[in-house]
């Protein structure tokens, strides 16, 4: 009898499946989340929209809400050996930061965030 057969990359482990869907852990939401506060208490922002499939996590504020979004933070485990796992896009969808760490890819925000609240 024996296992299945299984393809050439797949591995086979009983009772271990692989995630469903890629999400946001604790640490990443309360960060993601914080910035989203203050820039709504900056007025920058208004509405913001999460969306989780099996290759990434997506977070997308807006600035009404029947825009396009603000901005757009992706989370691609995937690309975590490559140019990073996460990638920041803009309005208009150009890519504005990659990296491997959240904060250095939030960072492009948070400078905008103190110009905003210095003004």
């Amino acid at each position: 009898m024996g296992l299945p057969p299984t393809g050439p990359n797949i591995v086979s482990f009983p009772g271990l499946r692989p995630p469903a869907q890629i999400g946001f852990d604790r640490h990443e939401l309360t960060r993601i989340l914080d910035l989203y506060g203050r820039m709504v208490a900056a007025g920058e922002w208004r509405d913001y929209a999460m969306d989780f499939d099996k290759d990434c996590a997506t977070f997308a504020a807006f600035r009404r809400t029947a825009e396009v979004p603000q901005m757009r933070l992706e989370k691609r485990p995937a690309l975590r050996g490559r140019q990073g796992m996460w990638t920041l896009f803009g309005e208009q969808g150009q890519v504005l930061k990659r990296g491997h760490e959240l904060a250095g890819v939030l960072a492009p925000l948070e400078r905008r965030l103190v110009k905003v609240v210095d003004a």
